[in-house]
């Protein structure tokens, strides 16, 4: 027994969402293989990947509810005041927006950034345009949550890109989450971007790497001071 414990605190663990996936991915690389040697490694190869790509590891989040925490792994794309969709319902007036934008090699399990109750969930379809870009948070498909919270509400938009095909959003409306609780997963490559009330202030800047569940991308309070960062 403690030979399978320790396995699995050394393991890290699939997301139940890949299970198909992988399955798929290993049987097109046996029926390959079958055919060609060299068809089948690749298949091998890519089946390797996609058990990379829906892993699931444990997070450690701070517990401070004065802290919002990035939803998820990746690269800050974008800081800014930007009008938040509408199907939100959080008004016309632009609001701070931070966008973590997140590779096919990242993980993709998004987690909360905030303890709260889910008081909207509104999903939009669009384009699957390079989720990178800036209209990409107008014109491709996205799932939005709005969270209250004891600091205001949050947006929370996960947002499809160039061959992601799958948003996949595991809470409900009324719901409470709290902060870096497993909310939803995006299929092969994407972003995820968060609106956030008046009182935050930036703790990352364009191009801090972030780890969902773990990574500090603000902190709310009217006297938390801007910070200022410097490249290498």
């Amino acid at each position: 027994m403690s030979i399978i414990n320790s396995i699995r605190r050394h393991v890290t663990p699939i997301h139940p969402e890949g299970y198909i996936f992988i399955a798929a991915f290993g049987l097109a690389a046996l029926i390959l293989g079958s055919f060609f040697s060299v068809l089948g490694w690749i298949g091998a190869i890519a089946t390797a990947w996609c058990v990379y790509f829906f892993r699931d590891p444990v997070r450690h989040t701070p517990l401070d509810e004065t802290l919002v925490i990035s939803p998820a792994d990746g690269v800050v794309s974008a800081i800014g005041f930007f009008i938040p969709p509408p199907e939100l319902g959080l008004g016309v007036e632009p609001l701070q927006r931070i966008s973590v934008f997140m590779s096919v090699f990242d993980c993709h399990v998004n987690r909360a950034p905030v303890r709260g109750r889910v008081a909207k969930i509104a999903y939009k379809p669009g384009l699957f345009l390079n989720a990178d870009l800036d209209k990409a948070s107008e014109d491709n498909e996205r799932n939005g949550l709005v969270i209250e919270s004891a600091a205001g509400r949050f947006g929370v938009v996960q947002i499809a890109g160039l061959v992601a095909r799958r948003i996949v959003c595991f809470v409900r409306q009324g719901e409470s989450v709290e902060a870096g609780e497993r909310f939803g997963l995006i299929r092969f490559g994407s972003r995820v971007d968060v609106y956030l009330p008046a009182a935050a202030r930036p703790l990352v800047a364009i191009g801090s790497k972030t780890i969902a569940g773990e990574t500090v991308l603000a902190e709310l309070g009217a006297n938390a001071p801007r910070r200022n960062f410097k490249a290498e």
